[in-house]
């Protein structure tokens, strides 16, 4: 493990020399990860992006990407855009990025199932807001607004999440 690796530990994850409150998906963590089970996947996973809603908050970083309208994640098991970023008009079965809820105004994309993603094994496996302290996800990880943004900032290159 390096400084910048973020573990999830029963008492939430450690990161950058303090543990920050987090709720997983109400499945537990696996390691046989599916589709629509609610379970947050483990192993170790790079950070390999940052969305964000510009309509509700400042760029937080350089590297965030702005949630557009009509921004869109495939969670479509059968197609060849499974577990990637597409756009409106989509046919297929997938999650709206920019939610009425503020759920995804911050969003940590994680390396799970991507960026050739194997059908079933799960999509959309995200660092994301909660919706109250201790409500499950339905397989990321998720924090306090505030600790979120700080966590976005304190991001490096090589962060990875840990899932044990």
């Amino acid at each position: 493990m390096t400084r910048w690796d973020m573990v999830l530990t029963p008492r939430g994850v450690r990161f950058a020399g303090r543990y920050w409150p987090c709720t997983i998906g109400r499945g537990g963590a696996t390691s046989d990860k599916r589709e629509g089970d609610g379970a947050t996947p483990r192993g170790v996973h790079r950070i390999v992006g940052l969305l964000y809603r510009p309509d509700r908050m400042a760029r937080p970083v350089d590297w965030a990407v702005p949630i557009r309208p009509g921004d869109l994640w495939s969670d479509d098991a059968g197609h060849e855009d499974y577990n990637l970023m597409v756009r409106a008009p989509y046919p297929h079965s997938h999650e709206t990025l920019r939610r009425a809820d503020p759920l995804y105004d911050l969003v940590l994309i994680t390396d799970w199932n991507w960026p050739r993603a194997e059908s079933g094994r799960g999509s959309a496996i995200f660092l994301h807001q909660w919706r109250r302290p201790g409500f499950p996800t339905e397989g990321c990880v998720a924090f306090r607004r505030e600790h979120l943004r700080q966590i976005a900032g304190l991001i490096r290159y090589e962060t990875r999440l840990i899932v044990p």
